[in-house]
């Protein structure tokens, strides 16, 4: 049995590993600074003081982030608009993508000529604001939704990965009586299920961290979303977007409160993110190999 000899580590590799190590620690630390606050009971809290630990475990900011109904309605919108644009983002990109690996689709050159168009020029904020306005959206989750139905680079990914399938599968389809349609839902979907699940990831991270748009478009505070909901207590420093705790809020530090509303905004990516990264690295391969 013969053994694979290693490559000997040089001063070279020993740099680029405790580089990269530091670097590390520079991008978690502030995660466990976060952690580490929204977790410390508010009897022994000192501000400006950094916690790598919590000296004593409490659940007193989340137990009074939970019981308010600013975050019970950021919530709910933020899953609303994240499930509802997921879906219609999936439907919308993977149809108007194989409609365009065709050529005998009417229109399809300059149709995909607008679509390379808009990955180059954007519009800009005013224009997309007015357009929303003049569509009855404002203040409305559809504002989020309608505008980003799909985007450019996603639609040429899909279509580059569309056009590796093998076109004698359609064919056979066809042959044994498939529409267009059928041939779309019965052969092409299931043989793209690696793209509908990397997308499917890139769409719904995109909507849960949906802020900008949310910040111009919604003017209600009960319809704002998570990202928007954080900024107000963290940057703006503005307990108010609080209202309806069931507690009281002087028994808790403002500083623990807006610790614990960053760690429930970023939970559920946190936790999904580690189980689906293999599949955002393939979504990126998407269509690169031919042949």
């Amino acid at each position: 049995m013969s053994f694979v000899s290693r490559k000997k580590m040089t001063a070279f590799d020993w740099i680029n590993y405790a580089l990269l190590a530091l670097i590390s620690l520079v991008c978690v630390f502030p995660f466990l600074y976060v952690f580490s606050v929204s977790f410390t009971d508010p009897e022994v809290y000192v501000p400006l003081r950094f916690y790598l630990f919590p000296e004593k475990w409490s659940l007193a900011a989340y137990s009074y982030i939970l019981s308010t109904d600013s975050f019970a309605n950021a919530l709910k919108s933020t899953v609303f608009i994240t499930a509802v644009g997921t879906i219609l983002n999936l439907v919308v990109t993977f149809s108007l993508a194989y409609a365009l690996t065709k050529k005998d689709v009417p229109g399809r050159g300059p149709m995909m000529g607008f679509v390379i168009f808009t990955l180059v020029f954007s519009a800009g904020i005013v224009p997309n604001y007015l357009l929303v306005q003049n569509l009855g959206l404002l203040n409305s989750y559809w504002s989020l939704i309608w505008p980003v139905l799909t985007n450019a680079w996603s639609l040429i990914i899909i279509k580059s990965f569309l056009e590796s399938l093998p076109s004698e599968l359609e064919d056979a389809a066809r042959i044994d009586g498939c529409s267009d349609i059928g041939v779309f839902l019965r052969v092409v979907l299931p043989l793209s299920m690696p793209a509908v699940a990397a997308f499917t990831l890139f769409f719904a991270v995109s909507h849960w961290n949906t802020y900008f748009n949310a910040l111009i478009y919604l003017s209600d505070a009960k319809k704002w979303t998570l990202q928007v909901l954080v900024k107000t207590l963290v940057i703006d420093s503005d307990n108010a977007g609080m209202a309806g705790a069931g507690g009281d809020e002087r028994s808790v530090p403002q500083e623990t409160i807006r610790m614990a509303s960053i760690m429930l905004a970023m939970a559920p990516i946190l936790l999904v993110y580690p189980f689906l990264q293999k599949h955002f690295a393939k979504g990126v391969m998407l269509g690169s190999v031919k042949g």
